[in-house]
């Protein structure tokens, strides 16, 4: 009887969702969201309504429709009489030139600034101080603006270049510097060019399983290898045998001044430039400074006894302490990077057409399909910065110590 009891008494009942201490926290957790789905749905509904009494229900057929105008700096091929989803990819594609070369520039730069901030030389180290904090201190559309600006009224214009009377040359007759934009030689693929694009790949596959060859090889033996003319023989040298091999399918075609402008080669906008450059300085000033943290992170004991077995300063800077910093390094890097993707959206403040300029821009503009276009715009951004996210913490993790 008594053992009855127990079990009667043991047994699940309702009120012990709320009573139960072991049930409570989930059971709140549980009203709670499904308090704020019903809040969405009634904000979405309340949405579809409004547009739908509008006259303008919501719907993404508009992308369909021909765009209608022109974009002036491209990836790929686009006309005024593409559709408005091509305008947008070719917005993306800008947008995310932008965020790559500038996350490459700025990385460079910062390690560099970073490292000289902490220069012994007194000179180096306060013209590194007087660069960040000008830089940190200033909005970063003003930085954009006013490197446009310097484009602008210093570089030449294209007809300075013209005749015996020019006032301007171009660099080993291959580049031009003007006030619209750079012109650069620019490649064109012939027959053949395949296998030196395949066997390019292929190089920079073999520089990353011999870097990990080197480095196991290091930590086996101490012995260090000239790793890096080693990867740069071998990034180039193979590329260029077959290219020589096959005929030299891959050629270069020079920009040449004909009637007001260059034609031919590689044409990036005065408004490209400054947005890069602008962004770059201004993201290279966060990153120096998180390096100056990650590398004073780092007990001089590590620096003291690199010294001790007798390797020079440039060896304890790359062998010993950054790779210890870049665990202290990382997570901030992962934030400059994700702030520089989405500052590239000031674009529009020098005429650069990237997905703001497009979707959010012109397309919303015409079409007047401003929750779609702001909900696709959103959604670019969420993926872009949720892709570098997921990269650099794949990174990260290969960086950190693994503990036992």
């Amino acid at each position: 009887m008594a053992m009855a009891d127990q079990t009667a008494s043991g047994s699940f009942r309702l009120s012990m969702l709320i009573y139960d201490t072991r049930y409570r926290s989930m059971t709140i957790q549980i009203i709670v969201l499904m308090l704020f789905m019903l809040g969405a749905a009634w904000l979405v509904d309340n949405m579809l309504t409004n547009l739908a009494a509008l006259g303008k229900p919501l719907g993404f057929r508009f992308l369909s429709d021909a765009a209608g105008y022109d974009i002036n700096q491209r990836l790929i091929e686009y006309n005024s009489q593409d559709t408005h989803l091509r305008a947008a990819v070719v917005g993306l594609l800008n947008t995310l030139l932008v965020a790559f070369l500038g996350c490459v520039i700025a990385t460079v730069l910062g390690v560099v600034i970073g490292v000289m901030r902490l220069s012994k030389n007194w000179i180096v180290a306060r013209l590194m101080t007087v660069y960040i904090e000008t830089f940190r201190n200033v909005p970063v559309l003003l930085w954009i603006v006013f490197s446009m600006a310097i484009f602008i009224e210093v570089l030449p214009q294209p007809n300075a270049f013209r005749g015996d009377a020019a006032t301007a040359s171009m660099l080993f007759d291959a580049f031009a510097f003007t006030n619209r934009g750079f012109y650069l030689p620019g490649p064109i693929f012939g027959d053949g060019s395949m296998a030196v694009v395949v066997v390019f790949l292929l190089s920079i596959v073999g520089i990353y399983f011999f870097g990990k060859w080197a480095k196991a090889r290091q930590e086996a033996t101490g012995e260090i290898l000239p790793t890096f003319w080693i990867k740069l023989g071998i990034l180039i040298l193979p590329a260029v045998i077959v290219h020589f091999v096959m005929g030299q399918p891959i050629t270069l075609e020079y920009p040449e001044l004909k009637g007001f402008n260059f034609q031919g080669g590689i044409y990036m906008r005065n408004s490209l430039i400054a947005l890069l450059v602008a962004l770059s300085l201004y993201t290279a000033a966060f990153i120096a400074e998180a390096v100056r943290a990650g590398i004073m992170a780092i007990s001089h004991g590590q620096t003291e006894a690199a010294s001790a077995l007798g390797l020079r300063p440039k060896r304890t800077m790359s062998l010993v302490v950054l790779p210890q910093a870049m665990r202290v390094i990382i997570p901030p890097l992962i934030s400059q990077y994700l702030n520089l993707t989405k500052n590239s959206s000031l674009a529009i403040a020098v005429g650069y057409m990237d997905i703001t300029g497009t979707l959010g821009g012109i397309t919303l503009n015409q079409t007047g399909r401003e929750m779609e276009c702001i909900m696709l715009l959103m959604l670019c951004y969420l993926i872009i910065s949720l892709s570098i996210s997921m990269v650099m913490n794949i990174y990260n993790n290969s960086v950190k110590l693994k503990e036992r």
